[in-house]
């Protein structure tokens, strides 16, 4: 791993919207986006340093653009298979960090050495 590679934060968008009932089901493109500008705008809360922000969405939420700081990808199947193969990709040249509650594919990701994180982490609420 590169001394100073930028951390990767790849976050689970249907799994973070999801974790607050405040109506995303009606507009889950909407939601996402709303998500995204909160991450363009705030960040990762608590991680210091170089952050590539990767948000990925599925289903309805698909299409959604990227902005200046965070990259949106439209998952072609699963948004977890997706995550995971994002998060093999950067194994072992980078830090990856996985936002996520769900369970399995925390599993997943941290079989091929990410850290994991609670949707809080860039969702209060």
């Amino acid at each position: 791993m590169e001394e100073n590679a930028s951390l990767l934060v790849v976050v689970d968008a249907a799994n973070v919207v999801g974790s607050v009932p405040d109506g995303w089901w009606r507009d889950r493109r909407g939601a996402a986006e709303r998500l995204r500008d909160r991450l363009a705008a705030d960040g990762v809360p608590g991680r210091a340093g170089p952050t590539e922000v990767v948000l990925v969405v599925e289903g309805a939420a698909r299409g959604v653009d990227s902005v200046t700081g965070v990259r949106v990808e439209s998952a072609p199947g699963s948004g977890d298979d997706h995550i995971v193969g994002l998060v093999a990709r950067a194994a072992g040249d980078r830090p990856v960090l996985v936002v996520t509650a769900d369970r399995e594919l925390r599993r997943r990701v941290t079989e091929l050495g990410a850290e994991v994180a609670g949707p809080r982490t860039v969702r209060p609420g």
